[in-house]
């Protein structure tokens, strides 16, 4: 029996997930991006399917519109990127996102009284940041400069050049995910989508489009994996910087709410992997491990540790690759 040549194997359907992570687990899920590509010889924008929530959908963005692993290294590193979409682009993520700490809310009211009375009459089904959501008032920064960011890789006004891209929402009505560029999903701009999914609730204004006013997708789930349940793929890589398998033992009090409320992220983010498993689809996930936590301390938005959260990812996300493996090849 003749081999079949290998020109003529199929080349396995894969998906990418990009969670939300604030500015610090944007800038650790490159240096997860750097060590994927290392790791399993493919470029990431070249995946089938690329899905981001909240700073996973800035990247899921830049990726879809041609630009590179290395030059994202640059722009986070805050180099200056010399080719590609990104090009003589001058982006300051702390800029951007107004800062480390939240601005005064404009009303001191709950921000979206439909999403209180629609959670009131699903209580026990929703995720308790769903709930906690309605709750919190109007931020008070806004995503502009993220939006212009988007629009400079991207035809303004149109989604992404990649027809796989997916960007994770939550319809601050309701609190029902939303995942724009996914069949059935609304149509809108690449970079109003990305704005509504990073709007975390209480820190940046809501996102108006249309008729529908749109928060932070990790409102929903950090990770979202299993919107990519029935896509066709073959594997599935997860790149989830609110997961984390294995911490440290910080001593802060602020530092030890945080990891607390990882290993809720994490117990949720596996049931999603499991959901997608059960498809018979292969399943690798990563997340900061214990020298990615102290690296990223407890404020997700401190601009001031990129360097130092970029440089440690690219060090440990490696081996984070190799021990995923393990778990891929047992679930």
């Amino acid at each position: 029996m003749t081999e079949r040549p290998a020109a003529l194997e199929r080349r396995p359907r894969r998906g990418l997930v990009l969670g939300g992570g604030g500015v610090l687990g944007g800038t650790w899920a490159v240096g997860a991006l750097a060590a994927m590509e290392q790791q399993y010889g493919f470029r990431a924008g070249e995946a089938d399917v690329i899905v981001g929530t909240s700073a996973g959908s800035v990247l899921a963005a830049l990726l879809g519109a041609g630009v590179t692993v290395p030059q994202l290294q640059q722009h986070y590193a805050e180099e200056v990127v010399t080719d590609g979409p990104l090009a003589g682009y001058d982006f300051d993520p702390v800029r951007a996102t107004g800062g480390h700490r939240p601005a005064m809310p404009r009303f001191l009211l709950p921000g979206s009284p439909r999403l209180i009375g629609s959670t009131l009459r699903r209580i026990g089904q929703l995720p308790a940041t769903t709930v906690l959501s309605g709750f919190m008032p109007e931020g008070g920064r806004t995503l502009e400069r993220v939006g212009h960011l988007i629009d400079a890789v991207t035809p303004m006004g149109e989604w992404s050049p990649h027809p796989g891209v997916w960007v994770v929402a939550m319809d601050y009505d309701d609190g029902k995910r939303v995942v724009f560029g996914r069949a059935g999903s609304p149509v809108v701009p690449l970079s109003e989508a990305v704005m509504a999914s990073c709007s975390i609730p209480g820190w940046f204004a809501p996102v108006h489009i249309g008729d529908h006013t749109y928060v932070d997708g990790g409102a929903v789930s950090a990770t979202s994996i299993d919107v990519v349940a029935h896509a066709g793929l073959d594997e599935v890589y997860v790149i989830a910087p609110m997961v984390s398998f294995a911490m440290d033992e910080p001593s802060g009090v602020g530092h030890r709410l945080e990891r607390r409320w990882r290993e809720e992220v994490t117990k949720v983010a596996v049931r999603e992997a499991d959901v997608v498993r059960e498809t018979g689809v292969r399943v690798r996930m990563i997340g900061p491990g214990p020298e990615d936590l102290v690296a990223i301390g407890a404020n997700l938005m401190d601009g001031t540790r990129i360097r130092f959260v970029l440089e440690t990812s690219l060090r440990t996300s490696v081996d984070a690759w190799r021990e995923s493996d393990v778990v891929a090849v047992a679930g």
